[in-house]
């Protein structure tokens, strides 16, 4: 039974109802005392309100109100269950008839009190009518709650799962639950009078009751649980049980006994050590159930010399499917893949699921490890097939890694982790492929583990910094504003390579992390430029595809640009083409919900991604970045060259404005001229500068004195 916490203290209330508000003021003054506080009501139906609002002891009641009377109020409070039992005392300045007063005490009055009264003689009948209510409620309460713990015990007799039996001191069951009954397949009242040791078969067990243990323990009243006891049932069965006497007390002279069922115990326990090992939603083994198996293979190759693999799949595409169709329909992908992979495997090897979409396949009795490569070959082949999951089409695929024993670790942890290395290793050099583990593959993946928490380290010591590299109108040589670039000085190191560091700020979701800095940094520094560079320069930042996939971008831009004051249109965001394509109607999403927000968006390094005409005419755009590859080789190669003119034109036809990346000579240069480029940026102007070199970069440069000379 829960334990009843006492509530605090609190003065008990009286209600005076009156409709004149000098008579509530008179009341008020005189019933002041601090062993009650006094509320007042000026109707009859404020009065009600009150008593359903709070907690009343009393109620001191006029006679004569409109529209509803004191009686009436009376039998409305009768008629109501909160307010049933609370004390009554009417009061009133005309003489009441005879017929009057009796209604009052009929309606629920304890009292009929006539003005002018005594007020000590009318406190004193407070004071011993609060006692009486505060007894009578604390008698309900203790009814109340004994009632609650007979009801609970009934309840926890009723439905513990465990047997129990009142014993007397002759052996004979004065109670018995219905969950003992039950074990015995019968009823209480088929136990209830009969003898316990008629139940009861052990070697050696006695026929009395008075020779038995059990009736020693009750004399010495000792508590004592007997285990590998059996019970005779109703039907002539045998039900293996524990028995726990304990005796009772006082005057009760008996003992009860608790039965537990251990058939059901064995049960639960071989079913909790399946389900231990076992994946619920496939049915293979899950991680500690593999582990298992692969620990006792590994002792029995030690000893034999065989050759074992281990294979770690991932699936590709999952996730899509995941989140466009909803888990429901990833789950029957799931145990779709688990049926595939069964029928691949010979009866002898082991499959599990290790996690929401990674499996694991032990090799046993491998003759060469080239057979593991013709299992991987055949899982791959077997998965990447479509398959219609709600009505809907879906492709999958699958990352495989090997790791081999002896030669790609001699125990459970080292070859999970080598054929893990060797799965993300498939995934790197293009998904749906195998790799096998090899000591050069522990290396990067060591090394890489110590660039991730040089990064870590990075981003709480803030060692990033911005860099701006100018971009030019190409006919006019006025300055269009500055693409603000990452850079990363390690310790002991120096500058690591964006190409390097971002993919792997990418994979760790570091990249929104240090993206909302970038964001931040880049304005509040745009800022400190002199006002004629901030009166039309545009700032252009990379977003990276995780974080143009955030909900939450929207939201960090009109944070950084309401906290900065900067005019959205100066605001320009790079995105890759492949970020763009990732999902089709979420970028329409976002372009839209961006371009209400006033804030530029270009395509970064266009012409090496999807190149789709389809999606350029569907998304609200203002910028193409031609990529540096073609502006490298477009002197030289007439292919290049003609795809660096389409990309111009088609920016020209379609009101976009087209950035030449990567530009390097005056000859490359003219040559854009000449296809009527807008803007360009690179070498042959700047690098990415110092915030101290870019506020005194000219605002209309000279081609002429090229390269730029920075002001240190």
């Amino acid at each position: 039974m829960p334990v009843q916490t006492e509530a605090p203290y609190q003065a008990p209330t009286l209600l005076v109802v009156d409709d004149r508000q000098e008579n509530l003021v008179a009341m008020e003054a005189l019933l002041e005392n601090s062993a009650w506080q006094v509320r007042s009501a000026a109707s009859g139906e404020a009065a009600l309100r009150c008593l359903l609002e709070n907690e009343v002891e009393l109620v001191l009641l006029d006679v004569q109100m409109p529209e509803m009377d004191g009686f009436e109020v009376a039998r409305l409070m009768r008629g109501t269950p909160r307010t049933r039992f609370t004390p009554i005392i009417f009061v009133s300045a005309i003489a009441q008839t005879q017929d009057a007063v009796l209604k009052g005490y009929a309606s629920g009055a304890v009292d009929f009190i006539l003005k002018p009264f005594d007020p000590q003689v009318l406190r004193h009948k407070i004071r011993a009518l609060l006692v009486h209510e505060q007894s009578r409620r604390e008698l309900q309460q203790l009814t109340q709650q004994l009632e609650r713990a007979q009801a609970f015990n009934a309840s926890v007799l009723a439905n513990a799962a465990e047997g129990i039996l009142v014993v007397d001191e002759q052996g004979c069951i004065q109670f018995a639950n219905p969950a003992v009954a039950q074990m015995l397949q019968g009823v209480t009242a088929d136990l209830e009078g009969t003898a316990l040791m008629s139940y009861l078969q052990q070697p050696g067990l006695p026929v009395r009751w008075q020779d038995s243990e059990f009736y020693r323990y009750w004399q010495r009243g000792e508590t004592r649980r007997v285990h590998d006891i059996n019970l005779h049932t109703f039907t002539g069965e045998l039900l293996p049980v524990t028995l726990s006497f304990s005796p009772l007390t006082g005057l009760q002279r008996s003992m009860v006994v608790i039965v537990l069922d251990m058939s059901i115990e064995r049960a639960l326990h071989a079913q909790l050590a399946s389900q231990a090992i076992t994946d619920p939603l496939t049915g293979l083994l899950n991680r500690r159930g593999f582990n298992q198996a692969l620990e006792s293979l590994l002792a029995r190759v030690v000893r034999s010399g065989k050759r074992i693999a281990v294979l770690y799949l991932d699936l590709d595409g999952f996730k899509r499917i995941n989140d466009s169709l909803g888990h429901a329909a990833g789950d029957q992908v799931l145990q779709y893949v688990a049926e595939q992979l069964r029928l691949c495997l010979r009866p002898y090897d082991i499959l599990a699921r290790v996690g929401g979409d990674e499996f694991t396949i032990l090799l046993d009795s491998l003759v060469h490890p080239e057979y593991a490569a013709k299992i991987a070959e055949k899982l791959i082949q077997m998965i990447s097939v479509r398959h219609r999951v709600d009505g809907v089409e879906v492709t999958l695929g699958a990352s495989v890694g090997i790791a081999s024993f002896p030669e790609c670790g001699q125990d459970l942890e080292g070859l999970l982790r080598a054929a893990d290395m060797a799965m993300y290793e498939a995934k790197r050099a293009g998904r749906q492929q195998y790799r096998f583990f090899s000591p050069e593959m522990n290396g990067r993946a060591r090394s890489r583990l110590m660039l991730e928490e040089s990064l870590r380290t990075a981003i709480e010591q803030n060692d990033f910094q911005l860099v701006y590299q100018p971009q030019i109108h190409l006919q006019t040589g006025r300055l269009r504003g500055f693409e603000a670039l990452l850079r990363w000085q390690r310790a002991g190191v120096g500058t690591v390579s964006p190409g390097l560091f971002i993919p792997l700020l990418e994979e760790t979701r570091l990249i929104n992390q240090v993206g909302d800095w970038v964001f931040h940094t880049g304005v509040s520094q745009f800022l400190t430029l002199p006002p004629a560079f901030r009166e039309q320069q545009i700032l252009s930042l990379n977003v990276s595809p995780v974080q143009f996939s955030m909900p939450s971008l929207l939201d960090d831009l009109r944070r950084v640009l309401d906290l900065h004051q900067l005019d959205p249109a100066q605001l320009e965001l790079e995105v890759t083409e492949s970020a763009l394509m990732h999902n089709l109607e979420n970028t329409r999403e976002q372009l839209q919900q961006l371009r209400r927000l006033g804030v530029r968006v270009a395509i970064d390094d266009f012409g090496t991604g999807y190149s789709s005409l389809a999606y350029l005419r569907h998304f609200e755009l203002d910028t193409l970045k031609i990529d540096r590859l073609f502006i490298a080789n477009m002197l030289e190669s007439e292919r290049d060259a003609a795809i660096v003119s389409s990309i111009i034109e088609l920016g020209r036809n379609l009101g976009l404005e087209v950035i030449a990346e990567g530009v390097e000579t005056l000859a490359q240069r003219n040559w854009l001229v000449s296809q009527n480029c807008a803007v360009m940026q690179g070498f042959l102007v700047a690098p990415g500068l110092p915030l101290a070199q870019a506020q005194n970069f000219p605002l209309t440069l000279d081609w002429q004195r090229l390269p730029y000379k920075p002001t240190p």
